[in-house]
């Protein structure tokens, strides 16, 4: 399971990007996630619950944002999404296509109590 390794991860970020003090004011943390990245949603929210019981943030949770797998053909330019993956155009059968989106794994905010922090 290696969304245990991402949540731990996560922790780290909020670790560089958040005073000690203020931790336990950790309520939400927003990450991007591909549904082509590999990555279990309810894993890695278990993962992070699991490894966040009992510390200054057993109160926040992870806020996930599912980015569709969107490719791009360079034939045709049609924008296409799919989460299975599938890179061929659907249009005009070509392969020669381009990924957009649906691989991210990022944290791209961090919300306190009473503020949010952009990390993208």
């Amino acid at each position: 399971m290696h969304e245990l390794s991402i949540a731990e991860n996560i922790v780290e970020i909020i670790h560089q990007h958040v005073d000690e003090d203020r931790l336990r004011d950790v309520r939400a943390v927003g990450v991007k996630v591909g549904t082509y990245s590999g990555v279990v949603a309810d894993s890695l929210e278990f993962s992070y619950q699991a490894i966040t019981a009992a510390t200054p943030l057993e109160q926040s949770f992870l806020a996930l944002e599912q980015i569709s797998f969107v490719v791009e053909c360079e034939e045709c330019n049609q924008k296409l999404i799919n989460d299975d993956g599938v890179t061929q155009c659907s249009s005009c059968g070509s392969f020669k296509t381009k990924i957009i989106s649906g691989r991210e794994l990022q944290v791209k905010d961090i919300e306190l109590e009473d503020v949010k922090k952009e990390l993208v």
